[in-house]
């Protein structure tokens, strides 16, 4: 295994996506453009692209941050890219920025509801450091962070799902976004590295990509990255970014490519390198629910990470599975954050609304 340098030059920072999905601001933005694209192209919206799911908030970013601190202090800056909100335990400190879509995307591109769409201009966000993190706000660091398992010199570790493998080759109406990104994957990278052009590294190194495809969805898990990686990735499919960055809302045809497209090219090119990290994914909506947060007490502080994946798609108000997630939660992990106010504790946390 290469190893990575023992004192990076620079810390690691840290890169979430957040949206506060109960903001009644912001649904009405939401259900303004929903209506607009059921006038016109509704039958393009991904499955679960547009449920409440997607975008609500019960509390995830809080606990993230706190498992962050937890078992990866010694973190960089800390970017959380948002649409003009503010969590409402949010303490502001010179470790921690909030970044508005409009410090990233295009203004004649707003709004996008679409995180996939969002995530592809995270590598922009100025002043971050080379190395970084990404997640989405249900994902948490499980164990302390122990760096040469997520990098090596040069590049990143990646790990697959436990889903069933990805069946055929075209993109399909009725399949997840993530099953689609691994057809499109395997679309572009077949295409491009089987009949290649010559092509060199900013260093003047020749090029050789290998490319075998592996029709398997990948780990939702914390996502190391380079940025200088990232970079390179969009000068070289400047087509796929500018497809992602056209939705308003997730799209079956134009699936996500931060969570496949950029790890398997990395993968291709010998900047990635798999490795099988312990992890749990949790789907709330599945019955075995209960039993899942009762394997994640027992192997809390051994897993690499975990997921939470809210799958409760239109839940009512109060909905008990929600309420147990927070629960779990705040019993693994009770310390709040700096990133908290000291006056916002844990007992104010009511039953989230959900319909406005």
């Amino acid at each position: 295994m290469n190893q990575l340098p023992k004192t990076p030059k620079t810390a690691i920072d840290i890169v979430y996506l957040w949206v506060n999905g109960n903001d009644s601001v912001w649904r009405a933005k939401r259900e303004k453009y929903a209506q607009k694209l059921n006038a016109s192209d509704h039958s393009s919206v991904a499955k679960f692209g547009d449920v409440e799911g997607r975008y609500r908030d019960n509390d995830e970013l809080r606990f993230s941050l706190r498992a962050l601190e937890h078992f990866f202090p010694e973190h960089g800056h800390i970017y959380i890219v948002t649409d003009g909100q503010v969590p409402d335990w949010f303490q502001a400190s010179d470790r921690i920025s909030l970044v508005d879509h409009h410090q990233l995307i295009p203004h004649s591109a707003l709004p996008t509801f679409d995180s996939g769409n969002i995530e592809s201009y995270i590598h922009h966000i100025p002043g971050l450091s080379e190395l970084y993190f990404y997640l989405n706000d249900d994902v948490f660091f499980g164990a302390p962070v122990c760096l040469e398992n997520w990098f090596f010199e040069k590049g990143f570790y990646v790990s697959w799902s436990d889903e069933p493998e990805v069946k055929g080759n075209k993109l399909q109406i009725e399949s997840t976004s993530l099953e689609n990104a691994s057809r499109l994957s395997k679309q572009w990278l077949q295409a491009k590295i089987d009949n290649p052009t010559p092509r060199t590294d900013s260093s003047g190194r020749k090029i050789d990509p290998q490319y075998q495809h592996t029709s398997r969805t990948f780990s939702h898990s914390p996502r190391p990255m380079l940025k200088s990686v990232m970079m390179e990735i969009e000068r070289d499919a400047p087509e796929l970014f500018e497809r992602v960055r056209s939705t308003v809302f997730r799209t079956w045809n134009k699936p996500t490519i931060i969570s496949d497209f950029v790890l398997r090219w990395a993968l291709a090119h010998g900047l990635a390198q798999t490795i099988d990290h312990s992890h749990l994914y949790i789907a709330t909506g599945q019955s075995l629910e209960s039993q899942s947060l009762k394997q994640l007490k027992k192997l809390f502080s051994n897993l690499d990470f975990f997921c939470i994946n809210d799958t409760t798609d239109d839940a009512l108000d109060g909905d008990p599975r929600l309420l147990q997630v927070r629960q779990i939660l705040n019993s693994l992990l009770p310390n709040a954050s700096r990133c908290e106010l000291v006056n916002h504790s844990v007992d104010d946390m009511a039953p989230m609304p959900v319909n406005a």
